[in-house]
């Protein structure tokens, strides 16, 4: 309780603000992303193209296929400052438990590390289709009368060298901080997306300046990806959680969580 009465007041007043707010600028921005905002782009942009069972077609029916297909394992994912590490055993994650549905023991590994793709969201049925020999453990069923399919677990882009304010004293006038998830698109292939936060901050002279309302950007997973060339330090990142995530036919739900510090992209298309 003491956490969320800690925010009360900055909720309150930009919920007031944002009624005058004037609308997020068009056209080509450097943006800076806040964690939360990051949690969905990595759930969408990540998580759900690397579960080998979409990569294979063997789940499409909610929510499509997935470009990273096995013959681009190693391609450049993302820059040599992104690294997302799946992880089912990390302290208070969503999907923290020591066995998937399968019987396979919880695990940590890379599915981007320095920017190359490394791996998959696997079960024992898909793995070896994947270049491996075993399940990484991401089989669950929502319940006891539901088949186990592959899930995305914890999966986060781990932390960076920069601390914030030395991250928005370093990006020029005109960029925007976004934050706050709003509404979201993505395509049947996981490639090309559309994102609108709730709030934005513009940059002027080193600090965050204005509110903005309704940061409206898009982009291609790759080139977002690789345009990332700066995250904030273990002392910004949080773990943060998606308690509704829907897959298969009939639909399953389970949860899991993303964990992020506030990260830059350069080159990104805003639209109003």
């Amino acid at each position: 309780l003491p956490i969320f009465q800690g925010h009360a007041a900055r909720v309150r007043d930009d919920a007031a603000d944002l009624c005058s707010a004037p609308l997020c600028p068009e056209g080509e921005h450097t943006l800076i992303l806040g964690g939360s905002q990051l949690c969905l782009q990595i759930h969408e942009s990540v998580g759900h193209p690397t579960e080998l069972d979409r990569v294979l077609g063997r789940e499409v029916d909610l929510a499509g296929s997935s470009f990273a297909t096995t013959d681009k394992l190693g391609f450049a994912y993302g820059s040599e400052a992104v690294n997302l590490t799946a992880d089912s055993t990390v302290p208070t994650g969503l999907d923290t438990r020591g066995w998937d549905d399968d019987g396979v023991p919880s695990q940590r590994w890379s599915i981007v590390e320095q920017g190359r793709f490394r791996g998959y969201l696997t079960d024992r049925e898909v793995a070896r289709h994947g270049g491996e020999t075993a399940s990484r453990g991401c089989s669950r069923a929502e319940s006891w009368y539901d088949p186990p399919i592959v899930r995305i677990t914890n999966l986060s882009l781990e932390p960076g060298t920069w601390d914030f304010d030395a991250l928005v004293a370093d990006t020029e006038d005109g960029a925007i901080f976004a934050d706050t998830v709003r509404t979201w698109s993505i395509d049947q292939r996981r490639v090309n997306f559309q994102f609108t936060c709730e709030l934005a901050r513009e940059v002027k002279d080193g600090r965050l300046g204005r509110l903005l309302r309704r940061p409206t950007y898009q982009g291609r997973t790759e080139t977002f990806w690789n345009s990332c060339d700066a995250v904030c330090g273990p002392e910004h990142f949080e773990l943060w959680g998606v308690p509704n995530c829907g897959k298969g036919n009939p639909m399953q739900v389970a949860e899991m969580s993303h964990g992020a510090a506030p990260a830059r992209f350069r080159g990104v298309q805003f639209l109003r």
